[in-house]
């Protein structure tokens, strides 16, 4: 059967009828190492041990799942610039509107925030949108596109994934999940990060041939992506990975969805001049020198050797291999004490500084600068508003600030440990989290559970 895959390295392929097998402890992977899945149509096994979980076990998607909802077919068709102003050259980069800071996630973050920085001046809003990937992320197209809408109206659940891909041949892993709610009064924004070793069931999805099961979230998108005979769909993984996000939440729809790819951050970073962001506690690589070269494996063994980068507590500037090296981080032996929870917290930090940055003065008054921000932010995503384009989105959410967005950290335990580590589960306190966020009551569930609200600078 093949060993199991070493932790940090997503599990190699497992025979037909197998899902990927979950990491167990060992050597941490290269950065941009993804794993392989499994041959689509069967279940998983977990970390080694217990039996592979029967295709068909896994809790069945109503009406209400991703794909089969009534929506919007393509993006992007709309959207074309608001207001183009006749005024001088000048005044163009001088009147930038406060509402510019519009806040999203991720790639979306920046996705939204330029097309709000960029209402009202054609020629970049043109390059823009143009820049920007489009993909049928729900399977709208599929089920027949409906016709664009006219606005967009709260609330709203936007899911962002993170990809790290390896090369154009292996089915990608969601590395990243995360879900962005805008109540309906579009004034204020919350933003969850699920684990990706989140144990779930994963439905069966019939257009990759997979069977269904139990499995770590972020597999689902390797899952969904398989195309017999050709290279894996990351836009068919995102739809299966949505639906599976459905069924862990209760969110019936979302609204809009996002694929990042974290390499294009790394370019994003550069174009801003870096990025500014507070470290929260003394981290040290796994995987890069302090000049950001890769370090090299042990040859005696398991893990990497040679000097390790340190990202020192406080407010540092970072450049765009430090900020993604430093956010890739999740070893308690490297100062991250709370594993791959930590990890989300670094990224939700990071999230908001990008906002910052990229907002600020320094770039949307630079016409260079912010062009090569946008082009970079383009050039990373894959975007799917379902009938919206990315600068509706912007308008949309024009009353949110970087200020307006609370992060949220939902509380989890692991399964297992060591070689017996199976992934993470829920503790009950998230259900009703969920439940909350179904009945727009957020704010008074945060009330009586404050320890859900991300404080960490």
């Amino acid at each position: 059967m093949g060993k199991a895959g070493r932790d940090g390295e997503a599990g190699r392929a497992g025979r037909s009828g197998e899902a990927a097998r979950a990491g167990r402890g060992g050597r941490a992977a290269r950065p941009g190492e993804a794993g392989r899945g499994g041959k689509p149509g069967g279940g998983s096994r977990a970390g080694g041990g217990g039996r592979p979980v029967r295709a068909g076990e896994a809790a069945r998607v109503g009406a209400a799942g991703a794909g089969k909802t009534a929506g919007a077919g393509k993006t992007g068709g709309g959207g074309g610039a608001a207001g183009a102003g006749g005024g001088k050259k000048s005044s163009t980069w001088s009147r930038v509107p406060r509402w510019a800071r519009v806040c999203t996630v991720l790639g979306a973050v920046l996705m939204l925030l330029s097309g709000g920085v960029l209402v009202g001046y054609e020629a970049l809003l043109s390059r823009y949108e143009g820049a920007v990937g489009k993909g049928d992320l729900f399977g709208d197209q599929a089920a027949g596109a409906q016709e664009r809408k006219s606005d967009i109206k709260g609330p709203l659940n936007i899911l962002l994934v993170g990809i790290d891909p390896r090369d154009p041949t292996t089915p990608p892993l969601a590395d990243s999940i995360m879900v962005l709610h805008v109540p309906t009064e579009l004034d204020r924004a919350y933003l969850f990060s699920l684990p990706r070793d989140l144990r779930v069931e994963i439905p069966k999805f019939t257009k990759a041939e997979f069977g269904g099961g139990t499995d770590k979230l972020n597999a689902a998108m390797s899952y969904g992506s398989r195309v017999s005979g050709q290279n894996p769909d990351a836009a068919r993984g995102f739809e299966l990975l949505a639906m599976t996000v459905q069924q862990v939440t209760g969110i019936e729809r979302f609204d809009a969805g996002a694929i990042i790819n974290f390499t294009g951050f790394q370019k994003i970073v550069d174009a801003m001049g870096g990025v500014e962001m507070y470290i929260e506690r003394e981290v040290r690589s796994e995987h890069r020198e302090p000049s950001g070269v890769h370090r090299k494996g042990n040859p005696y063994g398991d893990g990497y050797i040679g000097p390790q980068a340190v990202y020192k507590k406080g407010t540092q500037h970072l450049s765009g291999w430090q900020a993604l090296d430093y956010v890739r981080q999740r070893y308690p032996k490297n100062g991250v004490p709370d594993g791959d929870y930590g990890r989300q917290r670094h990224q939700q930090q990071f999230i908001k500084a990008m906002v910052d940055q990229a907002s600020s003065a320094d770039v949307v008054t630079n016409p260079i600068k912010l062009d090569r921000v946008v082009r970079a932010a383009g050039q990373s995503l894959v975007f799917n508003g379902r009938g919206s384009s990315v600068v509706d989105f912007a308008l949309a959410l024009k009353g949110i600030r970087a200020d307006s967005v609370e992060m949220i950290k939902l509380p989890g335990e692991s399964i297992g440990v060591g070689a017996g580590y199976r992934g993470e589960r829920l503790t009950p306190e998230a259900e009703g989290f969920f439940t909350a966020l179904k009945k727009e009551q957020i704010d008074g569930f945060l009330l009586e559970h404050p320890d859900f609200r991300n404080t960490t600078k």
